[in-house]
């Protein structure tokens, strides 16, 4: 059974969400500040820390570095997107922001702990292991295991298979994988197999002998040839025809290539790198790749994730190459505006790492200040956020107008929504307390959502209670 640990200094806040979660099979610990949390509890003990962002004492933030590799979610009250912001910057899984609806938050809990899986004292061995792997950037699972795999597959000579997505940056994972194996001084020649015409491949990766065709004026030296000693990495395999994929076949099988027109044979020694966005697995059952080639190349696998399906990573990489793409272009310390963190770590990059490079560099040429806001990026915040409302089931509610509270109350209404409507037409007849108690939240929270929704608290709200009670 997976362990959170709620931190937050409203009592009634904090019992709810304990109930909330032990409800869904969750063992949950609590505390009221981040001392109690220390002096209490082990902190990296649990799969998932919760906490309020303001806490008495010191913030909910202290927790992120106290917790180590534990998942820190921050709780935010007053909807302030540098705070949000910060708490990314310094370290947070994510943040979500009261009042917060209970699926919202079961979900964001599932998602977060199915992302950080408990290593119980292996991380920083493991993270340690990652940042020994040149070029790969990323803290996240996916990205440890990726790395801990390159460390382990590198010094063989076994064919490796590279999958992901297109922009995901398969090519880098080729070029760590040659770095650290035993053939790292020695040639590595990159070929992507979509680039080069179904007419010109052959020759490309086995050479030819003068005379072979029409145009063949002298011999030349193929790709593969080429990277004898060396590693080969073939980019898109995929999308190789089926003549090329026969010949390439035997030179998996017997280590030696032909030059076409030729009648004898080359031994070569060279390491196969293989990638793909595709499924080949597919493509063979339905004929369009070989499946003898598939089984000889799928040897060692390495699988990329998208950037989306990154977290965090997502904002460390774009920092990264905005300091990169800066210092390129002649600009000085450029720096990433709370709309851009928020667009950026939001939106869902189909494109992935590509998508993000080209995204940061377009930004840096076109921003006269040194802040980078997310027009600059060319994403448009509030479009990324309907989209990720939609993409996670969530009612995207209509602009809220006094009028509306007379329309239909059947009506299929969003959590905020029924807030507001709930406090305009009962706060002249009820006091805050009463409020809060038929909203089921504390005086505290009821204040935090007036502020978050600029609804004025009403004058009139105390004396008609007042007069209730003495019976006036």
């Amino acid at each position: 059974m997976q362990q959170i640990l709620v931190v937050e200094d409203e009592s009634v806040i904090r019992t709810a969400l304990r109930r909330l979660l032990e409800r869904h099979d969750y063992q949950v610990a609590e505390a009221a500040s981040v001392q109690e949390a220390e002096s209490k509890h082990s902190l990296t003990d649990f799969d998932l820390i919760i906490s309020d962002l303001r806490l008495p004492g010191a913030p909910g933030t202290d927790l992120i570095k106290k917790a180590g590799d534990v998942p820190v979610l921050i709780m935010t009250s007053y909807a302030s997107l540098r705070s949000a912001v910060d708490s990314m910057r310094m370290g947070a899984v994510d943040y979500i922001a009261k009042p917060f609806d209970h699926s919202d938050m079961v979900a964001a809990v599932e998602r977060i702990i199915a992302d950080h899986p408990a290593k119980r004292g292996e991380n920083s061995n493991t993270a340690s292991a990652s940042k020994r792997v040149t070029g790969i950037i990323g803290n996240c699972p996916a990205m440890v295991t990726l790395s801990e795999h390159i460390r382990k597959v590198s010094p063989t000579d076994s064919t490796v298979l590279v999958l992901g997505e297109t922009g995901t940056g398969k090519e880098l994972v080729a070029r760590s994988v040659h770095q650290h194996s035993k053939r790292a001084d020695k040639t590595l020649i990159c070929v992507n197999c979509a680039a080069i015409p179904d007419t010109l491949i052959e020759s490309e990766l086995f050479g030819y002998e003068k005379g072979a065709f029409t145009g063949a004026n002298a011999s030349r030296m193929g790709l593969i040839e080429a990277a004898d000693g060396g590693t080969l990495f073939l980019d898109e395999i995929g999308e190789l025809p089926m003549e090329a994929q026969a010949r390439l076949l035997r030179f998996i099988q017997e280590g030696e290539i032909r030059r076409i027109g030729s009648v004898h044979s080359r031994k070569v020694n060279v390491r196969l790198i293989c990638a793909t966005h595709r499924n080949l697995h597919v493509l063979s059952a339905e004929g369009l790749f070989r499946q003898d080639l598939y089984y000889r190349i799928n040897v060692l696998r390495l699988e990329l994730p998208p950037l989306r399906e990154r977290g965090k990573d997502i904002l460390h990489l774009a920092e990264k190459m905005l300091q990169v793409q800066a210092e390129r272009l002649g600009k000085g310390a450029m720096e990433l505006s709370p709309r851009a963190i928020q667009a950026i770590t939001t939106y869902q990059w189909p494109g992935n790492v590509r998508e993000l490079e080209h995204a940061i560099e377009r930004a840096v040429v076109l921003s006269e200040s040194s802040e980078i806001d997310n027009e600059a990026l060319g994403i448009d915040l509030e479009l990324v956020n309907v989209n990720r409302i939609r993409g996670q089931g969530i009612q995207t509610p209509a602009p809220f107008t006094p009028r509306s509270i007379t329309s239909d109350p059947n009506e299929d209404l969003s959590l905020e929504d029924y807030f507001q409507r709930f406090v305009l037409e009962h706060q002249d007849s009820m006091s805050e307390t009463e409020l809060a108690q038929k909203l089921g939240i504390s005086r505290k929270c009821l204040w935090e959502r007036r502020q978050r929704f600029e609804i004025p608290r009403k004058k009139s709200s105390g004396s008609s209670s007042r007069r209730r009670k003495t019976g006036s």
